[in-house]
């Protein structure tokens, strides 16, 4: 989902906008009286390459889920 943006408000911040865009790969919707301009990077990037990282996650073979034991983590909301 792109970022809205002022032509205004992209002034103030070109240089780091253009950074996130470069990083992220989610394009910047400029809204201007005219129209809309997107700002987009060059190289797409898929989803996956967009993925942050989850410390917390478990990582490793679904088929050990079954053997771990969540008592001691599991606290039901009331």
């Amino acid at each position: 989902m792109p970022t809205h943006l002022t032509a205004t408000n992209l002034r103030a911040s070109l240089f780091r906008t253009l950074d996130q865009v470069l990083a992220s790969g989610v394009a910047v919707e400029v809204e201007r009286p005219g129209g809309t301009v997107r700002i987009v990077p060059g190289t797409p990037t898929g989803r996956l390459a967009r993925l942050s990282s989850h410390p917390g996650a478990i990582v490793g073979d679904a088929q050990n889920l079954p053997e771990v034991s969540w008592e001691g983590n599991w606290q039901p909301h009331v």
